[in-house]
C-alpha cells in the first residue's frame, strides 16, 4: 500500500534517480570508489532521504527549509558531480544530469505549492 509520501513526484523523481545512479556507479573505474563514487552515492541517496524527511515535518516552514538548504544543495552537488565525472571520461548519461536539472525545478514548484497553501491557510485563520 502507497503512502503519501509514495505518491508525492519529487519522491517518486529523487528515488528514480538515485536508482540509475546506483547502476551507473557500478561501471566506474575501481580507484574511484573513495572518491566519485562514494560522493555520489552519499549525495543522490540524502536527495531521497531528505525529501522523506521533510514530508514528515509538520510545520511548511521546516519543510522548505529542509528542501530548500538541504534537498537542492545535494540535487545540485549531484548533478555536478555527474557533469564532472563526464568531462573525466567515467559516463556519457547526460540523461541523468537532466533528471536532476528536472527535479529541480519540481522541487522548486512544490516550495511554492507549499508556501501558497500557507498563505491560503493563514488567510482562512485570520477571518
Amino acid at each position: 500500500m502507497a503512502t503519501g509520501l509514495e505518491n508525492l513526484k519529487i519522491y517518486q523523481m529523487a528515488k528514480k534517480l538515485e536508482l540509475e545512479v546506483f547502476k551507473l556507479l557500478k561501471s566506474f573505474p575501481k580507484e574511484e570508489c573513495f572518491r566519485s563514487v562514494d560522493q555520489l552515492s552519499h549525495s543522490s541517496s540524502s536527495v531521497t532521504n531528505n525529501i522523506a524527511e521533510a514530508y514528515n515535518k509538520k510545520s511548511i516552514k521546516d519543510k522548505t527549509r529542509i528542501l530548500n538548504d538541504i534537498v537542492k544543495g545535494e540535487a545540485n552537488e549531484t548533478r555536478s558531480n555527474l557533469e564532472v565525472c563526464i568531462e573525466k571520461g567515467f559516463h556519457s548519461e547526460k540523461s541523468l544530469i537532466n533528471g536532476y536539472t528536472e527535479l529541480l525545478m519540481a522541487l522548486s514548484g512544490y516550495i511554492r505549492f507549499l508556501r501558497n497553501s500557507e498563505t491560503q491557510t493563514s488567510k482562512l485563520t485570520n477571518l
